[in-house]
C-alpha cells in the first residue's frame, strides 16, 4: 500500500503522538508498504515528507512548550500528497486534519483516522481538564469537524474507545496499542548498582499539569526513604520551572530531560522503581517501555487513564491523586525487593503483546478494510 500520514508536527520527539506516527511509519516501510507525511517541517526534511509552513497562532507559545505546532494546510500540497497515496491516515484532528479529510472525501480516497488527543489533554493546558462540561463539548466538536463519517478509527486503548462511545461516536473503533519497539528489552541493574545508595524512581511524560510529576515529589518528600530517593523526569514542558522549585525541597532535587531512545533505554536500565502518575492518559507508551525492560510500575487508577490497565494486581496502582497511597507503594516495593524481582520478570513478559511487529499487523487490516469499504461505494 501507499500509505499517507497526515500529523500536524510528525518530527517532534516531546510529543507522544508524533514519537507513535514515527514508528508506526518505520515499522509499516520493514512490511514493504511505501509511506509517506504531510506535516510541518523544517528548511531540512527527508523526501518522503511533504513539507507544510506552520500555523501561526495565538496559541504558539504554548503549543511549543507541549513540544507541538500547528501545520498550516497547503491545499496545492495536500492535493499532490493525497493524488499518489492508497489511502490517508489522519493523525490529528485540528487545522491539517480537517482540510484533508475534506479533499480526500472530494477525491473518493480511502481515508482513515486516529484518537489519540483526548479532550482533558487540551482542557488541562488551560486548567479546566475536569470540568465535564467543556469536554463533552470539546469531544463533540472534534467529531463534527473531523470524525463525523469517517468509518474507521484507531483507538490506543480500549478506554479511549469507551470513552468515544460515552460521547456518542458512532464510528467503527479499532483498539490498536500504538506499540513498543524491540529495543527495549529486559534488562535490570547489576548488584552493585541495586546496593548503591540512591533508589532511582522515573517517570516518562511530557510536564504538564495532567502528567501529576508534583504527586511524585510530594509523595517522595513524605517517605521515610526520601534522603535515598532520586527522581528522573524524562520529558519537556510548561510545568517544568515550577517542577524544579517544587523539587528544591528534596535532599536529591528530580535530575530533568530530554533523552534520546538510546539515552532513555540506559536511564531506564539503571532505574530501580517506575511510577506513571498521570490522571489522564489515552495509553502512555513510555508505561510500557519501562516495564519491557523489567521495571515494576505504579500507576494512578484514575478513571481517565488508560494506563491502569498494564498494572497486574493492585500492589502497582494507588488512589488518583492521592500522595500518601503514591508513598506507600514506593515504600512497599523499596521494602519487598524478592516480590519486585518476582515482578520484574512478570512484567517484561507482560510487554511481548505490545510489540510493534504484533500490533502493526491490526492496523494493517484496518487500512486494508477501509480500502475495501472505499472500493464498494
Amino acid at each position: 500500500m501507499k500509505i499517507l500520514f497526515g500529523i500536524d508536527a510528525f518530527q517532534s520527539h516531546s510529543n507522544g503522538t508524533s514519537i507513535s506516527a514515527q514508528r508506526y511509519a518505520e515499522t509499516l516501510r520493514t512490511m514493504g508498504h511505501e509511506v509517506r507525511i504531510i506535516t510541518n517541517t523544517e528548511s531540512s526534511y527527508p523526501d518522503y515528507i511533504y513539507p507544510l509552513k506552520e500555523l501561526k497562532n495565538p496559541l504558539g507559545p504554548l503549543l511549543h512548550a507541549n513540544g507541538y505546532q500547528f501545520a498550516s494546510p497547503n491545499e496545492k500540497v495536500i492535493d499532490q500528497a493525497l493524488d499518489w497515496c492508497d489511502i490517508v491516515h489522519v493523525y490529528t484532528p485540528f487545522f491539517l486534519g480537517c482540510k484533508i479529510k475534506k479533499m480526500a472525501k472530494t477525491k473518493g480516497k480511502p481515508l482513515t483516522a486516529a484518537f489519540h488527543v483526548q479532550a482533558e489533554n487540551i482542557s488541562s493546558a488551560f486548567h479546566v481538564g475536569k470540568v465535564e462540561k467543556v469536554n463533552r463539548m470539546l469531544y463533540r466538536f472534534h467529531y463534527n469537524t473531523m470524525y463525523k463519517g469517517i468509518q474507521h478509527i484507531h483507538c490506543p486503548s480500549q478506554m479511549m474507545a469507551d470513552e468515544l462511545k460515552h460521547y456518542g461516536y458512532d464510528n467503527q473503533l479499532h483498539v490498536i496499542s500504538n506499540g513498543i519497539s524491540d529495543d527495549f528489552v529486559y534488562s535490570r541493574p547489576t548488584n552493585e548498582k541495586q546496593s548503591s545508595d540512591k533508589i532511582v524512581i522515573t517517570m516518562v511524560g511530557r510536564l504538564s499539569p495532567e502528567k501529576r510529576q508534583d504527586l511524585i515529589i510530594k509523595a517522595v518528600k513524605m517517605s521515610k526513604y526520601e534522603d535515598r530517593i532520586q527522581l528522573q523526569f524524562a520529558g519537556m514542558g510548561p510545568m517544568e520551572k515550577k517542577y524544579r522549585r517544587l523539587g528544591k525541597e528534596l535532599t536529591n532535587p528530580p535530575i530533568f530531560g530530554y533523552y534520546t531512545r538510546e539515552e532513555l533505554i540506559e536511564l531506564l536500565h539503571n532505574t530501580h522503581i517506575y511510577v506513571h502518575a498521570s490522571d489522564m492518559e489515552s495509553e502512555a507508551i513510555g508505561c510500557i517501555e519501562a516495564f519491557a525492560t523489567g521495571l515494576v510500575p505504579i500507576i494512578s487508577d484514575s478513571p481517565l487513564s488508560a494506563t491502569k490497565q498494564f498494572a497486574l494486581d493492585e500492589r502497582s496502582l494507588f488512589k488518583v491523586g492521592d500522595a500518601t497511597d503514591l508513598k506507600n507503594r514506593i515504600e512497599y516495593w523499596i521494602e519487598h525487593p524478592n516480590e519486585r524481582k518476582e515482578m520484574e520478570i512478570k512484567y517484561a513478559q507482560e510487554a511481548q503483546k505490545y510489540r510493534l511487529t504484533k500490533v502493526i499487523r491490526d492496523f494493517e487490516s484496518m487500512l486494508e478494510d477501509a480500502i475495501t469499504c472505499q472500493s464498494k461505494v
